[in-house]
């Protein structure tokens, strides 16, 4: 005879589901109803609002999420996305997650490497700029203005569709939407040219806590400060941003030369340190390390390839090599000469000949399970310890990770570590990304993998900055510390806070207290504001 609680448990859980359903569906009409109410074209409400039960709420949301490991059935979902297509939708949007008690978070491009741009763990209404995407490029004046939802790819495909004589310093990935990469920095090919997207914003467009839709005259010079470098999400919703666009010449020239460790691979890599933040602006080589098969049947090896920018021609920038970094012996045949929008191309991994539309795809071919870490290095490491790193490549996790060493120098060493709330400048000689990719889905596969990158992190200690071990914000990496739920500590958030924002991080806290008190805009790494409750540094 079967215990009593065996047979009532399944109906209990029943009840319990039957429950939630019914609140789930309530919660979901009210939230419609205020939505309609606070909304201008009301009548097309209905069309921009998806629930569990409308036959489209997975295509939306499985559409922009970049890394399959925040897809999967257990994963956390929205009780309701919104597909806001008017400014009073994202407003009502706003207003009535408050007054239905849901928390709030928004996707631009659905790159956050952990995902927070579209999962948490209490019921959550999901606003997703993905129709918020219009670009006006005046060339006459060197401007834009870019909608939050618009991707890199867009941006620059509607530069180039003005002026050839025009780019912008963001990102190589050209699926990053530019509400959160912009708010977080934004960094590509040109940063030691013309520094980080953050640096080349002159005005920006969000809605606040209140509904209002705020400029830079209007939201004060500190808000305008917080969201370039800080993050817009902890502020409030960003509607747009007016760039300062940049000069790039007629012609530049790429390389892309691959040594591996039986062709002095350690050796090169290691005097890259000492020469890479040295190279005239103009010149960007960046390293990326991966493990490749070997010429030895079964065994494998470390690659490193040094990518190249150069904003000039060949003929400049051979002798240019050749002074600075002649051990690598950069070759004319190397060497690739083409416009800057067709560098975008070429950085991004697009077949040569490509058309330029391929910038207009929102989406990469293919998407794989992945985790991101960064680094900041300030002095060059051993050549022991890189042979260090090889062997955690030797790993069977470690053939699908790689390492990429972005050079600093130039512009970054010329701009204040307070000139925005990305404080990583001078001092740095390059930066790290790690990141792993796997394609199995079980949870014992992403373990695998993750646990190998935490090891090569783990390993890095000794050779990266100290005191804090600085982070990369856009690099989002909960190891470094969470949010308590809630309102969290300043004593916990500032935990991760000073590795991405250094002493910046008291300011952002700051600014938050004053345009969000209450803690609306929040996830498990947002800035928290000071309360009431509790002193600066206690818990």
């Amino acid at each position: 005879m079967k215990p009593l609680g065996s047979s009532l448990f399944p109906f209990a859980l029943a009840l319990l589901f039957s429950f939630f359903r019914a609140t789930w569906a309530h919660t979901h009409e009210n939230f419609l109803q205020c939505m309609t109410l606070r909304s201008e074209n009301s009548s097309s409400i209905s069309k921009l609002i998806y629930t569990p039960s409308n036959s489209s709420y997975s295509s939306v949301l499985q559409f922009s999420i970049q890394n399959p490991r925040f897809s999967t059935p257990a994963t956390p979902k929205p009780l309701v996305i919104v597909t806001p297509s008017h400014v009073s939708h994202i407003q009502a949007a706003i207003n009535c997650s408050q007054t239905h008690g849901l928390q709030i978070r928004v996707r631009s491009g659905g790159h956050d490497y952990e995902g927070l741009s579209y999962v948490s763990d209490v019921p959550f209404v999901l606003i997703d700029l993905i129709d918020f995407r219009s670009i006006s490029v005046d060339a006459e004046n060197g401007t834009a203005w870019v909608q939050a939802g618009a991707t890199t790819g867009e941006v620059y495909y509607r530069i180039a569709e003005k002026s050839r004589s025009l780019g912008f310093p963001a990102g190589i990935c050209t699926t990053l939407g530019v509400g959160g990469h912009f708010s977080g920095g934004g960094y590509g090919a040109m940063l030691r040219k013309y520094g980080l997207a953050a640096d080349n914003i002159i005005d920006a467009q969000l809605v606040d806590v209140k509904g209002r839709i705020l400029d830079r005259a209007s939201m004060g010079e500190d808000l305008f400060w917080a969201i370039r470098g800080g993050g817009g999400a902890s502020f409030g919703i960003i509607l747009s941003w007016k760039i300062k666009l940049v000069h790039v010449p007629s012609t530049v020239t790429v390389f892309t030369v691959n040594r591996n460790l039986e062709q002095n691979a350690t050796k090169l890599v290691h005097r890259w340190q000492y020469v890479s933040a040295k190279f005239h602006e103009d010149l960007f080589v960046r390293v990326t390390l991966t493990s490749v098969n070997s010429s030895q049947e079964g065994k494998r090896t470390i690659q490193a390839s040094f990518d190249s920018l150069y904003l000039g021609g060949i003929d400049k920038l051979l002798p240019m090599m050749q002074e600075s970094f002649p051990e690598l012996g950069l070759m004319r045949e190397d060497c690739i000469e083409m416009s800057w929008i067709e560098s975008i191309l070429y950085f991004a991994a697009f077949r040569s000949g490509e058309s330029l539309e391929v910038l207009l795809n929102r989406t990469p071919p293919i998407r794989y399970h992945f985790k991101g870490k960064s680094d900041y290095v300030q002095e060059p490491i051993p050549e022991l310890g890189l042979e260090g790193i090889w062997q955690r490549f030797s790993e069977k996790e470690g053939e699908t990770g790689l390492i990429v060493m972005t050079p600093y120098g130039g512009r970054m060493n010329e701009i204040s570590e307070s000139a925005t709330p990305f404080p990583h400048r001078a001092g740095n000689i390059y930066k790290v990304y790690y990141a792993v990719f796997w394609e199995e889905e079980e949870t014992a596969a992403s373990e695998r993998y993750i646990s190998w990158i935490r090891r090569l992190y783990g390993y890095m200690a000794p050779y990266v900055s100290k005191s804090p071990r600085a982070a990369y914000v856009n690099y989002r990496d909960l190891d470094i510390g969470t949010n308590g739920k809630g309102n969290t500590s300043y004593r916990r958030a500032s935990i991760w806070g000073s590795k991405y924002f250094k002493t910046n991080f008291d300011r952002l806290v700051q600014v938050k207290t004053l345009v969000d008190p209450a803690n609306i805009f929040q996830n498990e790494q947002s800035i928290p504001p000071f309360s009431s409750g509790w002193k600066k540094r206690g818990d």
